[in-house]
């Protein structure tokens, strides 16, 4: 399945891929989208987090434990305890959580933790970004998961990485009670370049436009 996959993803559009990944078994797809979230060309790691997505809240719909077995697993990749890095785990949670709102009320909270220091936080830049795109798009779906998070938000804001500062700025974009108005002046004029997959597409975009929510 995995090779066919890879080739579906490789020749055809977003939608397209969609469509069609639905007739596989939803569990078996699952994992071979899972594996693909280590796969070293993002042309296809991408649409991976957002199939990831469509099939894990579909799932949810209909074999809830199954979906939480999924979020359990991904949230095991960033535990330290794995062993592993746990690459695009926090984005497919992200992805599933922004599809079904069963899913981000029981475990946005553990994506949140992830940007705070006295809960999960993940230190590793790489990994950093990832969460950000994640929260992102948890909260661009849902913002209520986002409330009082405007002071961990800070150290990202600040960032010399301009992915993280871009991330950084889309979740703010998302959040309408942020209380740092000089930190936000600041990136209003951040014209720095950033890549950002949205809507089924990298883009490219800069760090002041994520920050006023209009990255196109």
């Amino acid at each position: 399945m995995k090779p066919a996959v890879i080739q579906l993803i490789r020749t055809s559009c977003l939608s397209g891929v969609m469509n069609t990944i639905h007739n596989y078994p939803p569990l078996k797809v699952t994992n071979v989208l899972l594996s693909l979230l280590y796969h070293p060309d993002e042309t296809v790691y991408w649409p991976c987090v957002s199939l990831i997505g469509e099939v894990v809240s579909r799932l949810a719909g209909v074999q809830t434990e199954s979906a939480r077995t999924v979020m359990r697993r991904l949230m095991w990749n960033l535990n330290d305890e794995s062993g592993g890095i746990g690459w695009g785990s926090p984005q497919a949670m992200g992805e599933i959580m922004a599809r079904s709102r069963r899913m981000s009320d029981e475990y946005g909270h553990i994506l949140v933790s992830y940007i705070r220091p006295d809960g999960n936080f993940i230190e590793h830049p790489g990994l950093q970004a990832g969460v950000l795109w994640g929260l992102g798009r948890l909260l661009h779906a849902y913002p209520q998961h986002g409330i009082d998070i405007e002071r961990d938000l800070i150290p990202f804001f600040e960032s010399a990485d301009t992915r993280i500062r871009g991330m950084a700025a889309w979740i703010a974009a998302a959040v309408s009670d942020l209380r740092i108005t000089p930190l936000l002046a600041q990136l209003k004029e951040d014209d720095a370049s950033v890549r950002i997959w949205m809507n089924g597409l990298m883009i490219k975009t800069t760090v002041r436009q994520l920050l006023a929510g209009n990255p196109v």
